[in-house]
């Protein structure tokens, strides 16, 4: 089965990470692109976790996980190798119901992370289901190089005119008509 795509509003919503090696660091580092509400426990912590850690001013625990801990939090991300602590996180994520992630076990999954492309106000997400991470990892980048630098100012100022023009029929067509050009001048 086929993951929905959706974009999550993470304002006022709080994350934990359990674990505190690499792939944990990975997560971190693509949840910091949209929230800075991130807690993380661990038993251990790399060196780079500690000092995203630091940089971001994020609460972390060193310790194992408990039960309850997730009592609290809208999203759980698990970065451990430990499947039977998986499992129990995610049966004990139905109870709080909030989202679960548990990294490369998809049976103990809510949601998985696309690869994604975020430039200024731009994000755009890749995903092949679980099906080759490295396929969507190689279109991500694909499409990176097609995305020009210009695109933040392009967006701030699509923004400023939704904002300061009337509704309707007119001015979806004018921003449609304008959307359309700035595409078709990539390939010029």
């Amino acid at each position: 089965m086929s993951y929905f795509p959706a974009f999550l509003k993470l304002d006022e919503q709080k994350v934990l990470i359990v674990g505190g090696g690499e792939i944990a660091y990975e997560k971190l580092v693509h949840l910091l692109d949209f929230t800075k509400d991130i807690d993380l426990i661990a038993q251990e912590f790399s060196d780079e976790i500690l000092k995203k850690i630091t940089e971001n001013a994020l609460n972390f625990e060193q310790r194992g996980y408990e039960k309850g801990d997730i009592s609290e939090y809208a999203i759980v991300i698990i970065a451990v190798d430990d499947i039977a602590l998986q499992a129990e996180i995610f049966k004990e994520s139905k109870q709080y119901k909030c989202l679960c992630n548990a990294v490369d076990s998809v049976d103990y999954c809510d949601f998985i992370f696309p690869s994604y492309i975020k430039k200024d106000d731009l994000t755009i997400a890749v995903s092949t289901s679980g099906a080759s991470p490295a396929m969507a990892k190689h279109l991500r980048k694909y499409l990176q190089n097609l995305i020009p630098q210009s695109i933040g100012e392009f967006l701030q100022e699509m923004r400023g005119l939704r904002e300061r023009l009337p509704k309707g029929k007119e001015r979806m067509k004018m921003l449609d008509e304008k959307a359309k050009k700035y595409i078709e001048s990539w390939s010029k």
